[in-house]
């Protein structure tokens, strides 16, 4: 994989991350987190639909690997959803 496809798959990423943020409703952070969380989101989402027996859906090849947008936005959803309530559960009155 080259550096132009590396950046691009890193631009995709971000997007789903800050997509499935916005769908669960809790901003883990900047740039660099919606990042981290659309990887996540990916290999989440992806392993889900795996589980359940479902196809990939529209996925993005890029440098020769497949990227699943509509499972990294789902599964960055439910990832957020998921830290969201941990922060949310850790915080005393």
């Amino acid at each position: 994989m080259d550096l132009v496809s590396f950046l691009l798959l890193l631009a995709i990423a971000g997007v789903c991350g800050a997509i499935g943020q916005s769908l669960a409703g809790y901003n883990l952070g900047g740039c660099l987190v919606s990042i981290v969380v659309g990887f996540i989101g990916a290999w989440l989402g992806a392993w889900l639909a795996g589980a359940i027996g479902l196809p990939e859906l529209l996925p993005v090849n890029v440098g020769g690997r497949s990227f699943p947008i509509i499972w990294a936005v789902l599964g960055s959803a439910v990832f957020a959803l998921g830290v969201g309530f941990l922060r949310r559960g850790s915080r005393r009155v």
